[in-house]
């Protein structure tokens, strides 16, 4: 679990990221400095058969590279990580200027939740073989962890 808490560290400014496997179960935390923001999952449900590439040669993205991708873009539709980025961070640091913007329509809060995202917080993931579920590793994550202020 020390990756997931020393391993390297990589900006959501720079994704997508050719170290992040396409198809893979993975856990992930999520840092803003060196303060840990989150844990996830993703993929606990794959087996070997969703790793392997389609008869066509075509490699469809499932798993660990999908749900850091959906962070990455802001959009809060079907992703609650970026709802909770909105709520505790976007949101709380609106001016009135912005405020009566997004009334009018003329700003979002995907656009500035993505740049939020984009411009402070950074990730580390591990992709555990096909054996363990990453379910029990968050659960390690969790129980051993020693900087989780648990904000998000």
């Amino acid at each position: 679990m020390q990756e997931l808490e020393a391993g390297s560290l990589h900006r959501f400014g720079d994704w997508p990221n050719d170290q992040v496997p396409k198809r893979a179960a993975g856990v992930y935390t999520v840092w803003d400095g060196d303060r840990l923001l989150y844990v996830g999952m993703s993929g606990r449900a794959m087996t070997a058969e969703h790793l392997e590439v389609s008869p066509n040669g075509r490699v469809v993205t499932k798993g660990l590279w999908t749900r850091l991708n959906a962070h990455a873009s802001g959009r809060r539709s079907g992703d609650q990580f970026c709802v909770y980025v909105c709520d505790r961070f976007v949101v709380p640091a609106l001016t009135p200027s912005q405020q009566e913007q997004l009334a009018a329509g003329g700003l979002s809060l995907d656009d500035l939740t993505r740049r939020f995202i984009r411009d402070r917080l950074a990730y580390r993931f591990v992709s555990p073989p096909m054996g363990p579920r990453p379910r029990g590793w968050r659960q390690r994550f969790d129980e051993g962890r020693s900087r989780w202020d648990g904000h998000i």
